[in-house]
């Protein structure tokens, strides 16, 4: 089968099939041999592995997958690429493929069903707009995960990797570091993409922790408190907690909490680390 990251066979493959591209599902090809052999060489493909890919496309980095590890499930929600995965992928038996939204997938019983309930990993070239709800969404869901290895919008990746302190530090970053150890293994140009994005890229790799960083009792209420600290991000910790309303935690008691953590009544969320909002969690909680 023809290399599909080889721009001339990716032309070969859209020519055949009359493929256009669909704005909605945020479809972006790679088209450069190196960025692809870097990215399944830094997920650490092995011939142990099972894969999620999420978001194959033609099957451009499905294809070096199938070649390194053990088994591929490949969940495409575009309906029209679909027979062509069928063509792409035809030399490989070590891959489904299933036309559905990954959003609702049961990614568990995939897992029980193609590893046996182990850890598998999770490889991807995912739409920009959706890219933060599909890894929450396979944290959050505690998918036996190894490891997920994505490409996505450079600043995305930027702000996953940083502290307590910085404009890019946010929800994210403290939603990433609580679940994950996050590291870009490479940076990837516009022009590596057919059609070209309006941005450059990122492939970032968060390996699963073992054990959380930090102990909290309940997690659903840390996170509901890190999203109303940076809902606001100009307002002080205190004003973005009691405006947000949350199961009726008023300015007093977050005053309070502050206080016993020995931090101002004016600090901003942005300042304050994961074991912080841990410790302020379990005094509010």
């Amino acid at each position: 089968m023809a290399d599909l990251g080889i721009l001339s066979n990716t032309l070969k493959v859209l020519e055949k099939y009359n493929f256009n591209f669909q704005k909605k599902f945020g479809q972006n090809f790679l088209i450069d041999t190196h960025i692809l052999e870097g990215i399944i060489d830094g997920a650490e493909i092995g011939p142990d592995d099972c894969v999620l890919e999420i978001g194959p496309g033609i099957g451009t980095m499905t294809q070096y997958l199938c070649e390194r590890a053990r088994f591929v499930i490949c969940v495409e929600i575009d309906k029209n690429l679909i027979p062509v995965l069928n063509d792409t992928l035809s030399p490989y038996d070590n891959k489904i493929i299933i036309n559905q939204d990954v959003l609702k997938v049961d990614i568990n019983a995939l897992c029980e069903e193609y590893n046996g309930g182990k850890p598998i990993k999770v490889v991807a070239n995912l739409p920009y707009y959706i890219t933060t709800p599909i890894i929450m969404g396979l944290f959050e869901s505690h998918v036996p995960l190894d490891s997920i290895t994505v490409m996505v919008q450079k600043e995305v990746a930027d702000r996953m990797q940083e502290g307590p302190g910085s404009k890019d530090y946010g929800a994210l970053s403290l939603a990433v570091q609580y679940y994950a150890e996050p590291r870009v293994i490479l940076n990837v140009s516009a022009n590596c993409f057919i059609p070209k994005p309006n941005v450059d890229s990122a492939v970032i790799k968060l390996t699963l922790h073992k054990e959380n960083p930090v102990s909290v009792n309940n997690e659903a209420l840390m996170f509901t408190l890190i999203r109303a600290s940076f809902n606001q991000r100009r307002k002080t910790l205190v004003n973005g907690i009691t405006n947000a309303g949350i199961n009726g935690i008023g300015k007093e008691q977050v005053v309070r909490a502050l206080e016993k953590m020995e931090l101002s009544p004016t600090v901003r969320g942005e300042t304050l680390s994961l074991a912080q909002f841990a410790l302020l969690s379990d005094y509010l909680g």
